[in-house]
């Protein structure tokens, strides 16, 4: 029962955390500084982005949050501590910043191709380029995946293979 809870919990968290970013975006692109920026036809590269980012982090806030309370007192060892949670909440936000700078790199390809192939581009853009960060060792820096904080892999309790 509080499995399921908890997945209803971070799925809705994950696709309100969409349509807030693509509402930040949208914001972005139409009422701030960064209007006179984003071309017309790039518009919907920031929406891309919005997407991303609101998701992810709509995904990974609440179990970064549930990582603080997970465990028992007999099994201490699984929980996140404050400055693990503190830590990984700071990379979390490197992300966001890091896919709004590439789409609103990517949104500057709507000065050159008409939108419907900005959009196109765009998406590829903004899914592919964060494929050399999942490259970096990131427990090296004391970041560590989600899985392996809900005891998917490196548990040495866990009852899987090793």
């Amino acid at each position: 029962m509080a499995f399921a809870t908890g997945v209803v919990l971070v799925l809705a968290a994950m696709t309100l955390g969409a349509f807030a970013g693509v509402a930040l975006t949208t914001g972005l692109a139409d009422d701030s500084f960064l209007s006179h920026a984003v071309p017309e036809d790039g518009r919907s590269s920031l929406v891309i982005g919005g997407i991303g980012v609101g998701g992810l982090t709509g995904l990974l806030l609440p179990l970064i949050l549930m990582g603080l309370v997970q465990g028992t007192e007999r099994k201490p060892r699984r929980r996140l501590r404050p400055t693990e949670a503190f830590r990984n909440t700071l990379a979390l936000l490197a992300f966001d910043v890091y896919l709004l700078l590439v789409s609103a790199i990517a949104a500057q390809l709507g000065r050159f191709l008409p939108e419907g192939l900005t959009t196109l581009l765009s998406v590829f853009a903004i899914g592919f380029t964060w494929m050399p960060l999942a490259l970096i060792p990131w427990e090296r820096f004391g970041l560590t995946d989600a899985g392996a904080r809900l005891g998917a892999a490196g548990d040495s309790d866990s009852h899987g293979p090793g």
